[in-house]
């Protein structure tokens, strides 16, 4: 059986989000099965980042639904995406910069902290929040001997998920996030989502702006977590990352899937090569040229 007809771990299903008159997203379904590295792809404006958005609840949908195995994911709700084993990275790079890499890290443990948020369940009721506000002072101020293993394990793992990025990342683990290079500081973003051992990957564009040597590493290091078999989604501009990678490949145009289907199967799609060259050409022959009008766009925004 291959990966994609296994039992999904992340199914999309009728997924739409409008921006005043603009179809941003229109319809969007697919899945991705446990294990399998999806990349989507599709020109600027496609509704790529708009669809990561979506399905990781930074934005509400106007209508679909978004299913993390059993889960259905509460729409507008990162919190939620995130609890339900959703973590990502951004188009742009978010991270703290006034905090060191290390504590940006522990940022992504925040799911998995259960003796430091005794009463995390209150949260989400207005007249009881304050009890788990209390209870959370407390341990704070007097941080019981939970508290303190719940620390001692995260700080094993911050320092494995580190080590990850070899020399990259480890030596630099107390200085702060905005005297990094830029390439550092995404692959804190990388690490920051892959502590809390998430059921999904979503990786929106993570080697822009990267040279050669650093794409390079950074292939490098998603072809381990996809040995590793961490379900990954994917969004590129750079084919030779896509090809390299994926066992599968989606592409947008306009808000749609227009095509699904293997790299090479999709970069020689007919409405694949339309989309990305704005005219019909011969197929056989229009791989390379739509990889090239791929690679040679400007990173989509997000939003779109």
């Amino acid at each position: 059986m291959s990966q994609s007809q296994r039992e999904p771990v992340l199914t999309v299903t009728g997924l739409r989000r409008s921006f005043g008159g603009v179809q941003a997203v229109d319809g969007v379904e697919f899945h991705v099965a446990a294990g399998e590295f999806v990349s989507i792809i599709g020109p600027n404006g496609s509704g790529k980042s708009t669809t990561v958005n979506l399905v990781s609840g930074v934005l509400r949908p106007d209508s679909g639904t978004v299913r993390v195995q059993s889960t259905v994911v509460r729409p507008g709700r990162p919190e939620a995406a995130a609890r339900a084993g959703i973590a990502r990275t951004f188009q742009n790079g978010r991270v703290f910069g006034d905090l060191s890499i290390r504590e940006n890290v522990d940022v992504g443990l925040q799911t998995t902290v259960r003796a430091a948020l005794p009463l995390r369940a209150l949260a989400g009721v207005p007249v009881l929040r304050w009890a788990g506000l209390l209870a959370e002072l407390f341990v704070a101020l007097v941080p019981l001997p939970g508290v303190r293993a719940e620390r001692a394990r995260a700080a094993g793992r911050i320092d494995a998920e580190l080590a990850r990025f070899g020399d990259r990342l480890t030596p630099r683990a107390d200085h702060a996030t905005h005297t990094l290079s830029y390439a550092n500081r995404r692959r804190t973003e990388i690490a920051r989502a892959l502590i809390a051992d998430p059921v999904v990957l979503l990786l929106d564009e993570p080697a822009a702006g990267m040279n050669q040597t650093e794409t390079a590493e950074i292939g490098a290091q998603l072809a381990e977590l996809k040995a590793q078999g961490q379900t990954i989604v994917l969004i590129e501009h750079k084919m030779t990352l896509v090809r390299a990678l994926s066992d599968r490949v989606i592409v947008l145009d306009e808000g749609r899937v227009i095509a699904e289907g293997s790299p090479d199967q999709v970069l020689d799609d007919p409405r694949v090569v339309e989309a990305y060259l704005g005219r019909r050409t011969e197929t056989g022959s229009a791989a390379n040229r739509v990889a090239d009008a791929a690679e040679r766009e400007v990173p989509a925004h997000a939003g779109q």
